[in-house]
């Protein structure tokens, strides 16, 4: 169902974040200005479909004419599918749903989050980290909440060896939707010109 759905898409670039935030806070809006510049210059927007962080950037995607893509999943409490997605799908399986995430993404967009932003972000990293999928670039927005855990990893992780030298910077970090625009279009640039697998 869901490579029959999303057969089409090329440029996707998925975008996590927290569905916790509210419209009107300064993350939402954020959150919003970078679905917009994304699909201004062409990418499709996908997102977890919910509320938050997910809302604000399938909103700027679909104010701005984009295709504007929700892979929902089935929750107990919090996830409701938001009013901005242009094309939508339902998952029972978080598995599944990943895997969508990977597959049309040439890029992930990491708005602050919790639990399950951490998920998807940590997932990515060991997926491009073990060559499993092709380098693609994880791009952490707001520097200043990413900071803490990027100095844990430098202090704790790198420092004991726990991760190779250089794997921090499968990272890259962004503060502006234009910063984050451009490491997108530097990267699909890139992809583009790579042979078929």
């Amino acid at each position: 169902m869901g490579f029959d759905a999303l057969r089409d898409v090329e440029d996707g670039v998925s975008v996590f974040g927290s569905a916790r935030v509210a419209e009107g806070e300064p993350r939402y809006e954020l959150g919003r200005r970078v679905g917009a510049c994304l699909a201004g210059d062409g990418h499709a927007v996908i997102t977890g479909g919910g509320p938050g962080l997910m809302e604000a950037a399938n909103r700027g995607a679909a104010e701005k004419g984009g295709l504007s893509i929700g892979l929902n999943i089935e929750l107990p409490h919090e996830q409701a599918p938001n009013p901005f997605q242009n094309r939508s799908l339902q998952f029972h399986y978080f598995f599944a749903r990943k895997l969508m995430f990977v597959r049309y993404a040439r890029a992930f967009v990491i708005l602050p989050g919790g639990f399950g932003t951490l998920d998807e972000t940590f997932e990515a990293l060991t997926l491009v980290q073990t060559h499993r999928i092709r380098h693609f670039p994880v791009i952490l927005v707001d520097s200043d909440f990413w900071r803490p855990m990027l100095t844990w990893i430098d202090d704790v992780l790198e420092e004991q060896g726990l991760i190779s030298a250089g794997d921090k910077d499968l990272l890259e970090l962004a503060d502006t939707p234009e910063e984050v625009c451009e490491l997108v279009n530097r990267a699909a640039a890139a992809q583009r010109e790579m042979p078929a697998a």
